[in-house]
């Protein structure tokens, strides 16, 4: 396997704006670092779950893809939408009891929609992993190293969104509305890979 090309991928793949990545930084500007943790790790379980079928079933899954193709992208549209507005039209301040999606349960079950994920997961196994690497140990080390992955790069935009905590209580709504806008653009995105 070329590490370095593989390295590359997990790195850029993991780092760059998603719909992961954008709710970890909403939530911890919202909440805190500490308060958006619940759902840094429903992201990380909800990873290891979506990676170990990727890994068991990359095969069929590779065959079926253009067949199921458009149906994960609608679903995954739908909720990154869903999440948009509730971004969107977030009160000015955190809640006491908490928020939806700022769950552990919210993080999880945005991997099953997440198709940049599931994609990622796909491509590493298909192309990089699986075809070097054919042992119950290796496979699972894998797994286990690009849901540590993803889960490492939410950490660093949670940190970030609490770091510019104040700024973001400053200018919450302003901050909100692009926020959503990113992620109804990664929805936007999503579907356009319908006509493509």
């Amino acid at each position: 396997m070329n590490f370095a090309a593989f390295l590359s991928y997990v790195i850029l793949t993991s780092i760059t704006p998603g719909p992961n990545n954008i709710m970890s930084m909403t939530n911890a500007g919202r909440y805190g670092f500490r308060r958006s943790l619940p759902f840094n790790f429903g992201v990380f379980a909800g990873f290891l779950v979506v990676m170990a079928g990727c890994a068991l079933f990359s095969s069929l899954l590779y065959e079926a893809v253009p067949a199921i193709e458009p149906y994960m992208l609608c679903a995954g549209a739908a909720y990154i939408l869903w999440l948009a507005f509730h971004v969107w039209r977030s009160d000015d301040g955190p809640s006491e009891t908490g928020d939806a999606s700022n769950s552990f349960a919210a993080g999880a079950a945005l991997q099953f929609v997440n198709v940049k994920v599931i994609l990622y997961g796909i491509t590493a196994m298909s192309s990089f992993i699986l075809p070097y690497y054919k042992t119950f140990a290796a496979i699972l080390f894998f797994i286990v190293f690009l849901a540590f992955m993803g889960f490492a790069c939410t950490l660093c935009w949670s940190a970030f969104g609490a770091v510019f905590e104040m700024f973001f209580s400053k200018y919450r709504k302003p901050f909100n509305a692009a926020m959503a806008l990113l992620l109804a653009y990664c929805a936007a995105t999503m579907i356009a890979e319908l006509w493509k």
